[in-house]
Parts: C-alpha cells; sequence; structure tokens
C-alpha cells in the first residue's frame, strides 16, 4: 500500500496533455479557454447613448436649440446635427453625426419648441459610451484560461463570438459492477441493494461541467467485465470502475484490466475509506477503480477523481483545504489516513456520525472531510485539524 500523498502524485504525473475543442458559445459555460479572444470589431461599434435625453454640440449647451430628429435603440440610418440643433435620444441609440454630448431628459426644458439645459455639470462627453469603450477591434477580449462564468458568456455573445476555443471536457464512462445491484424503485428481492453509485458520481461529474458521461452495468463475471471495459475504453477518455477492487472471490477488477492493456500505477492506500482504490492508465486514458461501497466511492472520487477531471479541464482544485477547530474527540489508531464525514460552520467542525462506508446518510448532511493523518491517533476537542471542504 502506497500513502494518500504517494496516490495523488502519482495520478498527477500521469496526467495526459488537456485537449482543446471550439464549441459553440451556447455549450462552453463553465468551462475554460484554451486560447485567448480576439475582438473582431469595435463594441460598441459607434458612439452610444447611455442614458434617454436629447443629443447635442456641447459648445452649443448655452444656447436655446432647435429639436430636429429622433434616434432610437436600433437606428440605422446616419443623421447629422447642425450646430444650434439638438436631437431626441434613446438609451443604446447612436449619437447623430456631430454630436458628442447627451443631457438627461430631466434636465431640460422645452420653451417655445427650442430646447433649454437646466444642467449645471453637464461635461463634454457626458452620457456618452465611446466607440470601442468595451472592446477594441483586435485587442484581447478574454485570455487563455479563463474561466467562462454566466458574465464571460455574456460578454463574449456581446462582442459578437458565436464560438470559443475550451478545455474539452473528458467523455467519462461509469461501468458498475455487482450482482447485487438493483435500480432505485424497483422492488428489493432478498439479497439486493439499491444501485446509488451512478447517481452521486453522475451528480458529481456533471457539477464540474461534464455532460457526456455513459454508464455501464457488469455482471460479476470476468469476461463479461472484460469485454465491457473494452468498449468503455474505446468511447471514453476517463474510466470509473465501481466495485470488484477488492481482493474476494468475485472482485475482478484488477485482473479485468490487466487482461485489457491497462497498467496499473497502484492499488491500495493506506486510508479509510477507500483503502483498495486502483489507478492505472492505457496510453492517455485514466481508470479508476472505486470501491462499491456508496460513502468510499464518493470520498474516493472527490480526493483523487476530480482533481485530476478539474486539472484536465483547466481548473483549479475545488476542494478546499482549512485549518479549523475540532468540537468534539475522536479517537483512531495510527496506520490510516481517516477522511471523516463532517459538518464546517463558523471555524469549527464537527465529524458526523455513521462513518461507516457503507453509509451515505451522514454524507447527506456533510459539507466536509476532517482528514487524520496515518500517523495520527486521533484529535481532541479544540484542537486545529485539516478539512477538504467539498465543492457542494
Amino acid at each position: 500500500m502506497i500513502s494518500v500523498t504517494e496516490a495523488k502524485n502519482i495520478i498527477l504525473n500521469n496526467l495526459p496533455e488537456r485537449k482543446t475543442a471550439l464549441l459553440p458559445l451556447s455549450e462552453a459555460a463553465g468551462l475554460v479557454t484554451s486560447a485567448k479572444v480576439i475582438a473582431g470589431t469595435d463594441i460598441p461599434g459607434f458612439p452610444q447613448s447611455s442614458m434617454d435625453g436629447y443629443a447635442l454640440k456641447f459648445k452649443d449647451q448655452h444656447l436655446p436649440l432647435e429639436i430636429s430628429g429622433e434616434m432610437a435603440a436600433g437606428t440605422t440610418a446616419l443623421f447629422h446635427l447642425q450646430d444650434g440643433q439638438a436631437s431626441r435620444i434613446f438609451t443604446g441609440a447612436p449619437l447623430p453625426e456631430g454630436a458628442d454630448t447627451v443631457v438627461m431628459q430631466e434636465k431640460i426644458t422645452i420653451e417655445n419648441n427650442q430646447l433649454i439645459i437646466k444642467d449645471e455639470n453637464l461635461s463634454q462627453g457626458l452620457n456618452v459610451r465611446p466607440k470601442g469603450s468595451e472592446v477594441k477591434k483586435g485587442a484581447v477580449a478574454i485570455a487563455a484560461g479563463t474561466f467562462l462564468s454566466p458574465a464571460a458568456i455574456g460578454f463574449l455573445a456581446g462582442i459578437g463570438q458565436d464560438q470559443v476555443e475550451v478545455y474539452r471536457p473528458p467523455v467519462v464512462a461509469v461501468i458498475l459492477t455487482g450482482n447485487e445491484l438493483q435500480d432505485p424503485g424497483q422492488v428489493l428481492a432478498f439479497g439486493q441493494v439499491y444501485e446509488a453509485n451512478s447517481y452521486q458520481l453522475k451528480a458529481a461529474l456533471e457539477k464540474t461541467g461534464l455532460k457526456e458521461i455513459h454508464v455501464f452495468r457488469a455482471e460479476d463475471d470476468p469476461a463479461t467485465l472484460q469485454q465491457i471495459l473494452e468498449q468503455a475504453l474505446q468511447i471514453s477518455d476517463l474510466v470509473l470502475l465501481n466495485g470488484g477492487v477488492s481482493v474476494g472471490d468475485y472482485d475482478f477488477v484488477t485482473k479485468a484490466a490487466k487482461q485489457c492493456g491497462i497498467e496499473e500505477k497502484f492499488h491500495k492506500i493506506r486510508q479509510k475509506p477507500g483503502k483498495p482504490l486502483f489507478f492505472g492508465t492505457k496510453g492517455e486514458k485514466l481508470v479508476f477503480g472505486l470501491p462499491g461501497n456508496p460513502s468510499s466511492s464518493l470520498t474516493c472520487f472527490y480526493e483523487y477523481v476530480l482533481p485530476a477531471v478539474e486539472n484536465l479541464l483547466g481548473l483549479k482544485n475545488s476542494v478546499q483545504k482549512l485549518n479549523v477547530v475540532a468540537t468534539h474527540d475522536y479517537i483512531k489508531p495510527a496506520g490510516l489516513t481517516h477522511f471523516l464525514k463532517a459538518f464546517y460552520e463558523e471555524g469549527a467542525v464537527t465529524p458526523l456520525h455513521a462513518q461507516e462506508s457503507y453509509r451515505l446518510h451522514s454524507f447527506a448532511q456533510a459539507n466536509c472531510f476532517l482528514v487524520l493523518p496515518e500517523e495520527s491517533t486521533g484529535c481532541k476537542k479544540g484542537d486545529i485539524v485539516e478539512i477538504h471542504l467539498l465543492p457542494l
């Protein structure tokens, strides 16, 4: 067995180069740009009013002005403003040619069909968005490595981009093993349990922005598992095998992996839960063998799979490490790193009930792991401990 730190370093050192893809803007939210985006035009492409009011030449502000014409948003006709004139204008509309300032409609009066300005603070260019003030043609609009938040998507759409180059999300295959598994909503026969791993893993993967996730079911049969694993390797970049990674008579995953040409990088970590975790590669494809117990499986996902996926996406690890105060004692033997399901609030962490690897009830209430290193024999109330805050 290897340590938690050794396992994480092995995974990091075996990650392939990130793949890129040119995606429609509508499919790029939550991803990261792999190349800079250059603006193809000035935005706005014309001096634009930021207010409802009247466009004028600033030099004419003290004159009674003739009201001539109207400029609404979407106007495409060119209009020239003469000296001594003002044009009615609305938010988003282009300024008429010759105008350089907009006075708010609340700061004017109309006397004898002439416009009188009542704005002592009027300055040249006031209430005007200059041409190219959002971005200039040829400028870097968004740098490579930018997370595409809703605002970033809106910005790119607003400068006319309909597609963007991003780090391509890996295609994932989830393979469930175990004859005892039954679908939720069905009646359990004697000896059966409801299948939870595909639901929780798919939900966690989708939260990172992954959309192409294939789920397979494999009976506890070596030939069947090998066939499904070969199929999964053909269509995916990342394979998550669930169950069958221990040493029981029906634990076939490591044998099937070897027969499929997967190179084992490690098998078993000095940790609890999730000790039998398997990791291997086939070319640039990554293969994780996760324990079948749902709590163990999800713990291994957050600690090992998620950082790998986020690295491939160009994202920082979203599992945040903090040092906080323990609210209760917890005793453990030295020898294994323990990832305890826990709840963090206001600088303190409380280990939860039901730490057994098959139980998800406490995991459903947890927002972090309380991490006790392998040499530790536990913690006492008031101790400073490390937690891994989960991206729920």
